[in-house]
């Protein structure tokens, strides 16, 4: 029987659960924020029985009323019941969370009014020291930029492939209909070996293995296509570090038909094969 793996992720205000909780979307998890406490059970088994809810995340914080007092009886009963559940504690320095709360001037749910913001804060990291106790993961923020929370949350809850490869989409063009505006990297073919000059081969697209077998008939081809595929091995998986989930490569030939087609094909082949999703556009062959 499925067993839907389930997380709470909570911790002190202004120590990064909404970008927390925007990673575990990411990486493919039913999330849901500000769930009421009372419903916690009842989506813990709404979850167990949903067929393609295999992760789940649960955002929830001080806000809720009677969070502190209630949630740990609420979760040794879960815990007992076999359900797969688990706390995630986001913490941060007292320095930190003043410096965050007066950049972007939102009120700390505690510190209303006339409270000082640090007295707020206090009253808060107090009343959550059971939570946190009961944590099974804690993650101090202080340090972290949002790319680094979104590493470590992917570092520490990647179960079973619950996250997700980077998703590059390769399009194809040609130089004489412009270059296309939306991408990330971009590599003129135009120095390849051009089937467009020899009439047998003309009237084909890069798709046809003769084209291929043309182009990469010359020892530069061959080279090029190692270089650029180890450069492309060393490279994207340094974007998705810094939280890049889509990824758009351009190859441009002359007219966007035969040397730009038949080298992403085999880019797109190489990359499947390193686990990357990939899509690819050929947007000129049928000009």
């Amino acid at each position: 029987m499925k067993q839907t793996r389930t997380v709470v992720v909570t911790g002190l205000s202004g120590s990064g659960r909404s970008a927390a909780l925007k990673a575990f979307e990411d990486m493919g998890f039913y999330c849901v924020d500000n769930l009421p406490l009372v419903l916690l059970s009842a989506f813990v088994e709404f979850a167990q029985g949903a067929e393609d809810v295999l992760y789940a995340a649960i955002g929830i914080d001080i806000r809720e009323k009677g969070f502190p007092e209630r949630l740990p009886a609420l979760y040794s009963s879960l815990k007992k019941s076999g359900q797969a559940i688990e706390i995630l504690f986001l913490d941060a320095s007292d320095q930190t969370l003043v410096r965050r709360f007066s950049e972007t001037r939102r009120p700390h749910p505690l510190a209303r009014g006339a409270t000082p913001l640090i007295d707020g804060i206090r009253k808060e990291r107090a009343a959550l020291g059971e939570v946190k106790k009961l944590a099974d993961q804690i993650i101090d923020t202080s340090d972290y930029t949002v790319h680094d929370l979104r590493q470590a949350v992917e570092r520490h809850y990647s179960w079973g492939g619950a996250g997700r490869p980077m998703v590059v989409t390769i399009v194809t063009f040609g130089y004489k209909y412009g270059v296309p505006y939306d991408l990330d990297l971009m590599f003129d073919l135009r120095f390849l070996p051009n089937p467009n000059f020899v009439p047998e081969l003309k009237p084909y697209t890069g798709e046809d293995a003769r084209i291929r077998e043309y182009i990469m008939g010359k020892p530069d081809s061959q080279e090029f296509l190692s270089r650029l595929f180890a450069f492309l091995e060393y490279l994207l998986p340094r974007y998705r570090s810094e939280g890049k989930s889509y990824l758009t490569i351009g190859f441009g030939c002359t007219g966007g038909r035969h040397r730009s087609v038949a080298l992403s094909l085999m880019i797109a082949e190489r990359l499947r094969q390193a686990g990357y999703e990939v899509n690819v556009k050929h947007r000129d062959i049928g000009v």
